[in-house]
């Protein structure tokens, strides 16, 4: 019989999924983009954004217990098919390259420990030695999952309370240290030669980045114990990690000055640790992000299997997907989405891709899911008459949209070449459903022609 996840165990997995790899580049990351000043203001729009949608999430998780689907099901239930397809597979894309940007990262940290100047062995994770090793560890996770989602939860909260000692250890070190004229250094970015709002408007990919795993309890909500607690793991979790990113970030400027911190090599949290502690600094924090990244590794695998499974099960992905094995894992959709991941291995090997790559495509995926929560949730409050409800929604969408907006044309031409093909999927999802499906609606028929319509336009624009 399948056993359900408590309130510390979906807390657990909502904070590793979002404390991953991300956390020991962010003061690099931060800092060659943004003052001090933008950094500040950048956190507060996020700060505000990602709490209205953890509130619109809550809110829905009670609202509406019968959508256990978590975003996928928000955006069927609110917008039709195929919305709802496409939330799943822009969430479902963004969660294999998740992985696979994780499983790169790690064996990059491992180089700190195997590598020097005239023998490189792992690199920046894809050399065809981190390449088989990362197939290694791919396959690893995947039995531990197959062995029930209670126990690679397990195996997740105690990685979760492992990695951060070092973070806890680098933010006590970073307040002894901190000096605040080191912090007031070029306070506005002149140097930067950009002005402050752009500078914000820079740190938004990177700042949502982070926070990408918000939605991990909603996700697997249908194996709550009970499902008061998704919404409660939910905004603890990103109180916790707003938390600890703020200090990161901003004590990191008052040790190092901005400058200087830009040019530092990631992870940057390594060398910061050792201009705070000596040599060791670079040990503890590359020991710390092999066990962070392998944590939301393990969390992003389970949600990542979640997603075709739940689709499937409301006739979004083929009816294959829907079968699980006898410990409740979905075994065929963790068989999809780790056979996906890899064949991106051998890609990132064949083109030399990095983690920083991956992690702008991933970010890019994961916008039009996240909108869709605060659109479903206006819906919702318009058909409740509840102001309270549309105040927490036209919070989370504006918030979707100005992350929207400020990603690019570039980052949106990309995710229009990752859409369509899905579109097939969908399609092929219908014409083999058992139960007979409606026709698509006119503004969905339009979508789908403007979809392929833009593919040659969009595919020019990233080859180029």
């Amino acid at each position: 019989m399948e056993k359900k996840l408590g309130l510390t165990m979906l807390t657990a997995l909502v904070i590793s999924s979002m404390l991953g790899a991300g956390i020991f580049s962010l003061p690099q990351n931060m800092a060659e983009v943004a003052s001090p000043a933008a950094l500040l203001i950048g956190w507060a729009i996020t700060g505000i954004g990602i709490l209205f949608l953890a509130f619109a999430l809550l809110i829905l998780t009670r609202i509406r217990p019968d959508l256990d689907g978590g975003i996928f099901t928000y955006a069927k239930e609110g917008f039709g098919e195929l919305i709802g397809f496409c939330s799943a597979w822009g969430y479902w894309i963004c969660a294999v390259i998740a992985n696979l940007s994780y499983l790169v990262i790690v064996f990059a940290a491992l180089s700190f420990f195997t590598d020097t100047p005239d023998h490189v062995i792992f690199g920046e994770g894809n050399t065809w030695q981190a390449m088989l090793g990362a197939s290694v560890l791919l396959w690893i996770v995947h039995g531990l999952v197959l062995r029930g989602v209670q126990t690679a939860a397990l195996i997740n909260l105690i990685a979760t309370l492992a990695k951060l000692l070092p973070i806890t250890l680098f933010i006590v070190l970073a307040l002894l240290m901190f000096n605040l004229d080191t912090f007031k250094l070029d306070f506005t970015g002149i140097k930067l030669g950009i002005p402050v709002w752009d500078q914000v408007k820079n740190t938004m990919l990177i700042t949502l980045w982070v926070f990408i795993g918000i939605e991990g309890a909603v996700v697997v909500s249908a194996r709550a114990k009970n499902k008061n607690d998704v919404g409660k793991a939910t905004v603890l979790a990103v109180l916790m990690a707003l938390g600890v990113y703020l200090l990161v970030t901003v004590l990191s400027l008052g040790v190092v000055p901005r400058a200087e911190l830009a040019e530092m090599r990631n992870p940057s949290m390594s060398s910061v640790m050792v201009i705070m502690m000596g040599p060791v600094g670079e040990i503890v924090i590359a020991a710390g992000l092999i066990i962070s990244v392998c944590a939301a590794y393990l969390s992003w695998t389970i949600m990542a299997a979640e997603v075709p499974f739940l689709a499937a099960q409301h006739g979004s992905f083929p009816h294959v997907f829907i079968k699980q094995n006898k410990t409740g894992a979905p075994a065929s959709s963790l068989w999809l989405t780790n056979s996906a991941i890899q064949l991106s291995l051998l890609l990132i090997w064949i083109t030399g891709s990095n983690y920083n790559t991956l992690l702008i495509i991933a970010s890019e995926m994961i916008l039009i899911p996240y909108f869709l929560v605060g659109a479903f949730l206006m819906k919702e409050a318009i058909h409740r008459k509840n102001t309270k409800l549309a105040l927490v929604a036209a919070g989370a969408g504006i918030y979707g949209l100005w992350l929207i907006y400020a990603s690019g044309m570039d980052n949106l031409f990309m995710s229009i070449v990752l859409y369509t093909p899905g579109i097939l999927v969908f399609f092929y999802a219908r014409y083999a459903a058992i139960q007979k499906k409606k026709p698509l609606n006119t503004t969905e028929r339009t979508i789908v022609i403007l979809l392929f319509v833009l593919l040659a336009p969009a595919l020019w624009m990233v080859l180029r």
